[in-house]
């Protein structure tokens, strides 16, 4: 039987682990990646950095599904989902892993998805939509202090403010309303350690991965701005008997159930970002892919072929699927950014020692804002520049292996927290109401 070819749409580490998870697969004859990045070429990926077809428009990325002979294609950013990426590939006759663009709107506007998980019965905390800053303003005094404030549209994981500042929220508020959705959130603070679960749906079954956490903020012990992730770790071992299958149960088979009654059947893997406050489960937010960093170390534990599970859950056969099966192990990942993340960071430094960081015991380094110059050389060509995951049978020993390899990166100026993982205060990942003091964005 013909090994499967693979189309995969992406260049940041997430897609890197997918892509290592995809060639792992025996089933898996080829990967095709675009834009992808020069870890994924080392890797034997077939990288198209300049493919037929602009990647930005949907059309672009069923041209490049098409002329690359793809058995399955696998959607990994956010924006090609909500533009309609995954209905181009499918109008084509192929099999996607990803939802549409009306399924993924349950990312891409946080209003649609306050209005799905209402009508499904899904906790959530309260929240205001408004328009104008009159209206931001009641909604603030209407919750009080910590405020949160939500971009209602797509932000690239930094469009969320807690802060204990009104004039904070407001000027964040006032930000949001600018750009031209013209929509922002103010939401009730909810207290308690967060937790990522990835579901894989077809549109009708639901099958929950690995749990994960990870950390937000810029520096250790949760201080300083917002990013897209510094780290995460898996498994998580404070959580409740139950917690997962609560979270199947409670939040994703009714969401899933809630959008295809709209019209929208969501296939691909439903992020459920939460909170476990004293009174339960509570959903801040929706995601239409996996998250970064957390899907490094879900896969890296993952030990079910995924080629033959991303197919199954597209082709609508996730019900057949045997159980999952799951490394004993823990997996921490450790983000190596550039200089000046995640305000303005710094492009084009050479990176060294990624061999030397490669040749860990227990480690893998991905690539995400990498790039070659003209000499060829690795350089920066991003704010996330490197996922180092460690593996072990401990959670200790394997943040050991991670920041073993870091140690042996270097890139000037590069930033990273030393505390992933690190005891359960480091590891919680807590928005606790009295750090919200400080004014923060999640």
């Amino acid at each position: 039987m013909a090994r499967m070819r693979v189309a995969l749409i992406g260049s940041g580490a997430r897609e890197h682990a997918l892509a290592r998870a995809l060639l792992a697969d025996p089933a898996v004859g080829a990967v095709v990646a675009a834009p992808g990045n020069p870890g994924m070429a080392a890797d034997g990926v077939d990288v198209r950095s300049n493919p037929t077809g602009r990647l930005a428009e949907p059309t672009g990325v069923a041209v490049l599904a098409t002329g690359s002979f793809a058995d399955l294609v696998v959607i990994g950013p956010e924006k090609p989902l909500v533009m309609g990426a995954a209905d181009a590939v499918r109008a084509v006759g192929l099999p996607c892993f990803g939802p549409g663009a009306g399924a993924a709107r349950i990312e891409g506007s946080k209003s649609f998805a306050k209005s799905v998980m209402a009508a499904a019965g899904v906790p959530t905390g309260g929240a205001h939509v408004c328009r104008t800053l009159d209206q931001v303003r009641r909604a603030l005094s209407g919750f009080g202090p910590p405020y949160v404030v939500k971009d209602d549209g797509l932000a690239a994981g930094k469009g969320v403010v807690v802060t204990g500042q009104v004039d904070a929220a407001l000027a964040h508020a006032a930000a949001c309303l600018g750009r031209s959705h013209g929509t922002v959130l103010v939401e009730e603070f909810l207290a308690g350690p967060e937790l990522s679960v990835f579901c894989l749906t077809d549109g009708e079954t639901v099958l929950p991965l690995a749990p994960a956490r990870d950390f937000k903020r810029l520096g250790d012990g949760d201080t300083g701005p917002n990013t897209g992730g510094m780290g995460a770790y898996s498994p998580v071992s404070d959580l409740p008997d139950g917690l997962v299958e609560e979270v199947v149960e409670r939040v994703a088979r009714p969401t899933v159930a809630e959008l295809a009654r709209r019209g929208y059947p969501y296939v691909g893997v439903l992020y459920c970002g939460l909170v476990l406050t004293s009174s339960g489960i509570k959903v801040i937010e929706f995601n239409a892919r996996f998250g970064d960093p957390e899907a490094q170390v879900v896969l890296a534990r993952l030990r079910t072929p995924l080629g033959g599970l991303l197919l199954s859950a597209a082709t609508g056969r996730l019900a057949g699927h045997p159980p999952l099966e799951w490394d004993d192990g823990s997996a921490v990942v450790v983000v190596v950014a550039s200089d000046g993340y995640p305000e303005r960071p710094v492009t084009g430094d050479p990176i060294e020692g990624l061999a030397d960081a490669g040749s860990v015991d227990g480690v893998s380094v991905l690539h995400a804002g990498t790039a070659v110059d003209p000499s060829g050389r690795v350089v920066a060509a991003g704010g996330r520049v490197l996922s180092v995951v460690g593996r072990g049978a401990t959670v200790t020993e394997a943040r050991d292996r991670a920041y073993t390899a870091v140690d042996k990166i270097h890139l000037r100026g590069m930033r990273v927290r030393r505390d992933i993982a690190a005891g359960t205060a480091g590891a919680a990942g807590a928005a606790d109401a009295a750090g919200a003091a400080v004014d923060v964005a999640r």
